[in-house]
């Protein structure tokens, strides 16, 4: 039997899986379920321990190990759990000689914080996936008070420059249209390195180093540490993707404050006026936390107008649920019964901003990296569906007949 890899939550991690997958390979692991745990949420966590004792109970034999950020955080909950037989942590799961088979220690996680590198790993390519995730940054300085990441995934470190280019010319060589950038916080990308450089210019030298890439895209980005070279890039480089997602988190000042966020309401607005000046046809995303401790519906409406006064049409809606340890969980809490229904709200608020920005593509002429034969994303990430299928994995355009709420649907032109 192959191993199979379970991943929750973001892109890093979906990264990260494909480095396990080889590594697993590598020292000839077999008939294995490999978790990779999320810590964002209570609600993560739940779902994954939900995973762990149903595959349990479906595959009495396989060999369960788990690995992420909620194993890294709390080795000691999934070591308890008489489903699991290994529990490593975020800097284990980066090397093969934790997946040997024969290895008899049960739990091998490190302190996180000790880690100053972040591993370089050349990977072929993303099982059964048309775009590519590459690390180029692990780690968080900052401390938000709802945030347990920086204990799962430790301070900041940058991948050297050279790894990134090196990486990206494999998977241009296996055929990868798209690549997207990924990191815990990526624009953070720099300080520790020799010459600090710059999300911006780490971009542009990887862009001129590797000019057969099709497109290039980013993952999550703080919208006060955009730096001058990055700002260049989405006003010149027609590779770099126009659709950027903003950590938002909130859109009420106090409530920002509150979550030691770097930001103020007025500095999002600003940042993304900055990128449609400079570039018209941009696309907003953001993560959103509902119910956030001490949050009053007075508070919470600002949250709600933010999104239209930053037009953002893909909202990541988290209801907030505390985690232990941080800051927020000691703060006055919201009723679940709140966070719910605010969750709710801003989700429709979101659906219906969505359906407002895919109808600006009607009749228009997109380029659509293919994920299935029939399905794939634009250049603004809006969802098309494509009438005639299409070999995956190729770029192919198309002219949107129709746009319906939650996607568009078009046909290829010669």
């Amino acid at each position: 039997m192959t191993n199979e890899i379970i991943t929750f939550g973001c892109r890093l991690n979906s990264y990260e899986s494909e480095v396990m997958r080889e590594q697993a390979l590598k020292v000839g692991l077999e008939n294995a379920v490999i978790i990779n745990t999320c810590a964002v949420t209570t609600e993560a966590e739940r779902q994954a321990r939900q995973t762990i004792r149903k595959i349990r109970r479906e595959n009495p034999s396989v060999k369960i190990i788990v690995t992420g950020c909620a194993a890294q955080i709390s080795p000691e909950k999934f070591a308890e759990m008489p489903e699991v037989d290994r529990v490593l942590g975020n800097h284990e799961k980066m090397h093969s000689h934790f997946f040997m088979p024969e290895l008899e220690e049960r739990v091998l996680v490190n302190d996180i914080m000790s880690i100053k590198e972040t591993a370089e790993h050349l990977i072929s390519g993303f099982d059964g996936k048309a775009r590519a995730f590459i690390q180029v940054q692990n780690g968080c300085d900052h401390r938000c008070t709802f945030c347990t990441i920086p204990y799962g995934r430790g301070n900041s470190r940058s991948v050297p420059l050279g790894a990134i280019v090196g990486q990206v010319q494999k998977l241009v060589e296996e055929d990868y249209q798209e690549v997207v950038l990924t990191g815990v916080d990526i624009t953070s990308y720099g300080p520790d390195l020799p010459g600090k450089p710059t999300l911006g210019q780490m971009m542009k030298r990887l862009l001129m180093q590797v000019p057969e890439l099709p497109r290039l895209r980013l993952s999550s980005l703080d919208p006060v540490e955009i730096d001058e070279d990055l700002y260049r890039l989405i006003s010149e480089e027609p590779r770099l993707m126009p659709h950027l997602h903003i950590s938002l988190q909130a859109g009420h000042n106090m409530i920002l404050k509150r979550m030691k966020r770097r930001h103020l309401r007025e500095d999002a607005i600003a940042f993304v006026e900055k990128v449609r000046a400079l570039r018209p046809d941009v696309t907003f995303g953001a993560d959103l936390i509902a119910g956030f401790p001490t949050e009053t519906e007075e508070m919470f409406q600002d949250t709600l107008r933010i999104v239209d006064d930053c037009d953002l049409a893909y909202l990541h809606v988290f209801p907030y649920s505390p985690r232990p340890g941080t800051p927020a969980a000691k703060m006055p809490q919201v009723q679940k019964a709140d966070i719910k229904e605010r969750a709710r709200r801003l989700r429709e608020k979101g659906e219906a901003s969505l359906a407002r920005n895919l109808e600006r593509f009607s009749g228009k002429t997109l380029t659509v990296l293919m994920e299935s034969e029939t399905q794939g994303h634009s250049e603004h990430f809006a969802p098309v569906e494509i009438l005639t299928p299409q070999k995956i994995g190729s770029l192919v355009h198309a002219v949107v007949q129709e746009a319906t709420p939650t996607k568009l649907i078009a046909e290829v032109v010669a």
